[in-house]
């Protein structure tokens, strides 16, 4: 009989810590508040900052960004791009709870193994995206 427990990789607080402090850094360089949720491998939360001016609803929209992340271990941004031409795909996916398709979240990867995600919001999403990756980079 085979085994009947798996191991997942999960990213450390210590290793989400060092990845809200680098977008955080990003953040304050462009000059626009933010808020930073990172997730683990479950899409539970390790991580949180909100900045501060950084704007109340961004908290829900930071966080399911790093969810939808972490739970199918591709960016957000790659979610629009997958369905935008799929009419039963952009009309039926996006009312799935949590799912974000646009950009500013994704996954953390440690050799090769998908440990957790980050979402962020507070700009424009393509300021949210280079803050994001500015917290991905500091994962080596």
């Amino acid at each position: 009989m085979g085994a009947r427990t798996i191991s997942k990789a999960s990213i450390t607080a210590e290793a989400a810590q060092a990845v809200i402090a680098a977008a955080e850094a990003k953040a304050v360089e462009i000059g626009v508040p933010m808020v930073i949720a990172v997730v683990d491998e479950s899409g539970v939360l390790k991580a949180f900052c909100r900045m501060d001016g950084a704007p109340l609803l961004s908290v829900d929209i930071a966080q399911d960004k790093a969810y939808t992340a972490a739970a199918f271990g591709i960016s957000t941004d790659t979610w629009h791009n997958f369905i935008k031409d799929d009419p039963p795909l952009l009309h039926g996916i996006v009312k799935t709870p949590r799912l974000i398709v646009f950009g500013g979240g994704y996954p953390l990867q440690v050799d090769g193994a998908n440990v957790g995600g980050i979402g962020v919001s507070g700009g424009h999403y393509e300021q949210d995206m280079v803050v994001a990756q500015a917290g991905v980079a500091a994962l080596g």
